[in-house]
């Protein structure tokens, strides 16, 4: 159920600095605060830290050099290959300390803002095509009707913006965890950008899933890379967000002592998905957030500003998908709702799908089945809440009545009267309370 990661074609790494498109003294200074803050000489250990190729590194060193920034120590290393070494000069050291005075990021070179885009095109969320079977192999352990794959389909292939709404309890979030199982193919993250002499970090390891590393010959003195290492191999990224949404954290994030920005939450989703989850329990409104959204959902890009006040635009490439126990009628006014492209309901399962999700789950926690009991639980406790299954009930009946037995010191079993314990902790009854 692996989709072919040739689909994507990776950034292909700098073979000259002018290829870079990057200002030269931000290059020279990054390469200087790195050899200061990494204490390294060889040019191999160098080239690793900025992530550039081994040749374009030696450019921005001899660069360096012809400033009297940094000189060759004039002594080869037998252990790297005869390598030459090099340290910064005494005007090095002072230009590397004026450099991290006004930026304290060093290491990996940053991607520019427009050599990103041309990756993301390349990587784009619509371009992937997902057929039924992977959507079905992604969501094996939910029981779930044809019809609802028939309506998901179409809109995870689209790469548009989806709204599932239906009462709480029925595996919305797990629909939305199916969704990104199905998309099995790898997407590149840069580990940083950067936009008018601003580096904003983007690779995350808390949202981003770093592919295996690829087995290369560990005797191999030059590690050759077949993409641009600035970039991170990735599953395709998924940002899952709920009550703790607001609208600050859809905004870049400035650090005043790096003096640096990180990408917000939709930025680092670039390629993947963005769930909202619960939306309509967050402090703003439902439709603030969405009107927030409204010109990136329609126009594929959006909009950032830096501390100075400027603005720009980023592509904006990511499925968003609200997840709401609300009407959307009651959280939305229709001009929201419209640029919402699929509105999709997620009901509870009919009794025959309920059985099939109590009997998968009593197998899974090793309860033995027992007919009395369920035509107790069907005929007697269901028609007191209108017979309205959920997806959740038969997890917390099972692991109701799997407590109780374990409190009581008896095997695992099921009987009317365990039915009506665990029952009752499943619901509060309204009453008054007496203070």
């Amino acid at each position: 159920m692996t989709m072919q990661s040739s689909n994507v074609m990776a950034p292909p790494p700098p073979k000259r600095m002018e290829e870079m498109r990057l200002p030269i003294v931000m290059m020279r200074d990054i390469l200087l605060k790195t050899m200061f803050r990494k204490n390294i000489d060889m040019v191999s250990d160098i080239a690793t830290a900025i992530c550039l190729p081994r040749a374009v590194t030696q450019e921005l060193v001899d660069m360096a050099r012809e400033q009297r920034l940094c000189e060759a120590t004039g002594t080869l290393n037998a252990n790297s290959g005869n390598e030459m070494g090099y340290q910064l000069t005494d005007m090095g050291k002072t230009r590397a300390q004026d450099a991290l005075a006004q930026s304290e990021y060093f290491g990996a070179m940053p991607v520019p803002l427009d050599v990103y885009r041309e990756q993301i095109k390349r990587q784009s969320i619509r371009n992937i095509q997902i057929t039924r079977q992977q959507l079905t192999d992604a969501m094996g352990h939910l029981i779930l009707p044809d019809s609802l794959l028939d309506h998901l389909g179409p809109a995870v292939g689209a790469g548009r913006s989806i709204l599932m709404y239906g009462p709480p309890g029925n595996g919305k979030s797990s629909i939305s965890n199916g969704i990104r199982d199905a998309m099995g193919d790898k997407v590149y993250v840069p580990r940083a950008i950067e936009y008018a002499g601003q580096v904003i970090t983007v690779y995350d390891p808390i949202v981003h899933s770093a592919a295996e590393e690829d087995d290369q010959d560990p005797n191999s003195l030059r590690r050759v890379s077949r993409f641009d290492t600035r970039y991170v191999k990735c599953d395709r990224p998924t940002v899952i967000t709920g009550g703790e949404l607001s609208l600050d954290m859809l905004d870049l994030v400035y650090n005043p002592t790096a003096r640096t920005y990180q990408a917000p939450l939709q930025l680092k989703s670039t390629g993947g998905i963005f769930i909202v989850d619960d939306l309509g329990r967050q402090a703003e409104p439902p439709q603030s957030l969405v009107n927030r959204w409204i010109v990136p959902l329609e126009e594929n890009k959006d909009i950032l500003a830096l501390q100075s006040g400027e603005k720009f635009e980023v592509p904006f490439d990511t499925l968003v998908i609200f997840s709401t126990n609300f009407h959307p009628n009651e959280i939305f006014d229709q001009a929201a709702l419209r640029r919402i492209f699929f509105k999709i309901k997620i009901d509870g399962p009919n009794q025959e799908n309920f059985l099939k999700i109590f009997a998968m789950v009593a197998k899974k926690r090793k309860m033995p089945l027992d007919e009395e009991s369920l035509v107790h639980l069907l005929k007697h406790k269901y028609p007191t809440i209108d017979n309205v299954y959920a997806n959740y009930q038969p997890i917390f009946l099972i692991d109701q009545m799997i407590s109780i037995c374990e409190f009581e010191g008896i095997p695992n079993q099921m009987s009317p009267d365990l039915i009506d314990r665990a029952w009752a902790n499943m619901f509060v009854k309204d009453e008054h309370i007496v203070k």
